[in-house]
């Protein structure tokens, strides 16, 4: 395929509309309800979602995370390893972006805002409700460093079963825990003809959200 068939891609998006009077005033719970049409339309890895962050030179860098709670409809959960790139990138720079991108609805939703650690708590009832083969990959990963080989990841593995062979579920790992995502502003994406797509702009303003139609 070459650059010219790339550029003659395209879809005509025409399932839905969007405007301001179909909306719901708080934006987390507007949210919620496209995730659950997601979920119902049993669309592939409707959770997913593409985590954006920065590092210490400015340089963005992202990776799809999943979606894993909406804790009291004020924030988005994730899972990683806090020694990762992203778990340092954050730790740097507490700002984060996510998209999310339903092809099957056409829609996408972007999220920023600030992120924070979520409770030890929080955290350790996740870990040990996951696989145990989940927990103990968490264990062996040096998430995001240099290894020699898939063998060694591989040997790291058995190893860390050896050493837990006794303990189920495993303590959490003090590397690895939840991020929670506040959003200060959401944006709603319906594609439509022409490319004239309906986009929809939630900002938060206290305890409000402002709410704009955009241009596409």
């Amino acid at each position: 395929m070459n650059d010219t068939n790339l550029a003659d891609l395209r879809k005509t998006y025409a399932q839905r509309t969007l405007s301001r009077g179909e909306v719901l005033p708080n934006a987390m719970l507007q949210f919620r309800q496209w995730l659950e049409e997601a979920i119902a339309a049993q669309l592939e890895e409707p959770t997913a979602m593409t985590l954006s962050t920065v590092g210490a030179a400015g340089q963005p860098s992202s990776r799809v995370v999943l979606l894993k709670g909406m804790p009291d409809d004020a924030s988005f959960l994730f899972y990683t390893n806090y020694e990762s790139r992203k778990g340092h990138e954050l730790a740097a720079h507490p700002l984060a972006a996510l998209n999310f991108f339903w092809p099957g609805l056409e829609r996408q939703v972007r999220v920023e805002g600030r992120i924070e650690k979520a409770p030890e708590a929080m955290s350790t009832a996740y870990f040990q409700s996951r696989p145990r083969s989940s927990q103990l990959g968490a264990w062996a990963s040096p998430q995001s460093q240099e290894i020699a080989s898939r063998q060694e990841l591989e040997a790291r593995e058995v190893a860390t079963a050896k050493e837990f062979e006794t303990q189920n579920p495993l303590p959490r790992p003090p590397h690895w825990g939840g991020y929670l995502l506040r959003p200060q502003l959401i944006e709603l994406w319906q594609g439509r003809p022409s490319r004239l797509h309906d986009r929809i702009l939630y900002t938060q303003q206290g305890t409000e959200w402002k709410i704009e139609r955009l241009a596409p």
